[in-house]
């Protein structure tokens, strides 16, 4: 056995300072969460049940459970979903697959860098001035969730694009030489390979969609709703609008019911990532490289 030279042992010492370091600094990430997580568990655990998740709120918000509210997220989620993950997705394809490197496409990258940028606030008078007055949808879910697709767009094109480009390039070229078109490469081979880095942008617009409460507050969501809504031209309550809500603006509320709906909504956000994680996953194990 060679005995560690003088340089060697610094390497090995400058290493293991570094790894304690990203350590260190991954645990100041992690701590925060995990606190959250505790309180949130702690102060409002207590109030989850059955009851509190499958009936509507009584005695003036004091009372009584979340289940329009509950509801209300899940639609506004699904129907912002359906609205933006098709068009960011094709935006994307345009983008990656089609479209020339000149002015036009710049500007084009530009506005979608631009639009990720934008406060939720002014997305939601835009919400209002477009779906709300112009496109007469009204104070509805449709218009709530239109909004929030558009706040949540740059994510998915984004994502996708970079997916999109992380295809090796030999795969488009093999395709090319045996005669297949373009679209027919990016049909068969390129999606089915990047779909699982497309989910990553469907996962963090997921994230975002749920947790809003100022563009939803404008265009569609309801202090309070005695009937469920019967279709996407009806109000809703969601559960981001109710917290603030019961937070802020009813007295007598009790303490750990404000918590308990934050624990609702944060564990109703990991289980719909739990969900897209676990198809990124075996999607990724599927792929060909």
């Amino acid at each position: 056995m060679f005995d560690a030279s003088p340089l060697n042992r610094r390497n090995a010492r400058n290493e293991m300072l570094v790894r304690l370091l990203l350590g260190a600094m991954t645990g100041l990430l992690v701590l925060p969460v995990l606190l959250i997580l505790g309180t949130l568990v702690y102060k409002g655990g207590p109030i989850i049940s059955f009851e509190f998740l499958f009936t509507s709120p009584t005695n003036g918000m004091t009372a009584g459970g979340i289940f329009p509210a509950l509801l209300g997220t899940i639609f506004l989620v699904l129907v912002a979903l359906l609205a933006s993950v098709p068009l960011g997705v094709a935006a994307a394809i345009y983008l990656s697959e089609y479209a020339p490197d000149n002015w036009f496409t710049r500007a084009i990258n530009l506005a979608i860098i631009n639009l990720a940028g934008v406060p939720s606030i002014v997305h939601a008078l835009f919400g209002v001035g477009a779906f709300v007055i112009f496109f007469r949808f009204g104070t509805s879910i449709l218009a709530a969730s239109l909004t929030l697709a558009i706040m949540t767009l740059p994510v998915v094109i984004v994502a996708t694009r970079e997916s999109l480009q992380a295809v090796p390039q030999a795969f488009r070229e093999a395709c090319w030489n045996m005669g297949a078109t373009r679209w027919q490469t990016i049909r068969r081979v390129v999606l089915p390979n990047a779909v699982s880095g497309i989910l990553t942008g469907v996962i963090l617009e997921v994230s975002r969609t749920a947790g809003e409460t100022a563009p939803i507050m404008f265009t569609g969501a309801a202090f309070f709703l005695p009937f469920l809504p019967q279709s996407v031209f009806d109000q809703t309550m969601a559960l981001s609008l109710h917290l603030f809500v019961v937070s802020t603006q009813v007295p007598g509320m009790p303490e750990e019911l404000p918590f308990g709906v934050a624990l609702v909504l944060i564990c109703m956000v990991l289980a719909m990532n739990s969900l897209s994680i676990a198809l990124r996953m075996y999607l990724r194990g599927r792929k060909r490289w």
